[in-house]
């Protein structure tokens, strides 16, 4: 399945979460797109899951084949499914990139590791999905420490999540732990998403 290259805020909307954390896309219009999007819609048991579903893997900007196969492998994990899950997610590459600050959306931190902008322990990572573990220094090549737009991100992020911190004189990052729970999105129902994958069998 190719990748949504349509506008974010409106799928945003749709789903009513922000997608790229920051408020932004239903700050103005907090209902769906379209003529009918201020009428209310119940939803049945399983849209409810399939929704819960979407919001993580569009938040996260995977393919359906990418989440479904990180799914699997954090049922392999000890402890509950659904937080090992969300952890996993946490740890890609492109995610943390993000969450340092280095980029602005998930989207942006995508592009910076596949046009080779992002190293880690020092070596060239051009794969989004790479799963990062604690204590990996994430930092930005040299010849692109100067990029207006990555020095802009920087200067206008507000503050970093606690399992993730940064060095200003070297530009770089690290993940120092796995996240809690209750460090990420309260507005996502895991539960459901495993629920949902459970009756696929």
């Amino acid at each position: 399945m190719s990748r949504y290259t349509g506008p974010s805020w409106k799928r945003s909307r749709r789903l009513g979460i922000s997608l790229t954390e920051s408020g932004k896309e239903l700050a103005k219009r907090p209902f769906p797109p379209g003529q009918h999007g201020n009428a209310r819609h119940k939803l049945s048991e399983y849209g409810m899951q399939l929704q819960e579903k979407q919001k993580l893997r569009f938040m996260y900007g995977l393919n359906e084949r990418q989440f479904a196969t990180l799914f699997k492998k954090a049922g392999k994990m000890e402890g509950k499914h659904g937080e090992n899950f969300m952890r996993l997610l946490e740890t890609r590459l492109d995610n943390l990139v993000f969450r340092l600050g280095f980029a602005a959306t998930r989207r942006q931190a995508r592009q910076m590791v596949n046009h080779g902008h992002i190293l880690v322990d020092g070596k060239r990572v051009d794969i989004p999905s790479y799963l990062v573990q604690p204590e990996q220094v994430i930092s930005i090549r040299e010849k692109s420490q100067d990029l207006a737009m990555i020095k802009e991100n920087l200067e206008n992020l507000v503050s970093r999540l606690d399992f993730v911190s940064y060095d200003e004189a070297s530009k770089s990052g690290k993940m120092t732990r796995l996240p809690e729970r209750s460090e990420l999105n309260a507005e996502v129902d895991e539960a459901l998403v495993v629920e949902y994958y459970n009756k696929l069998g």
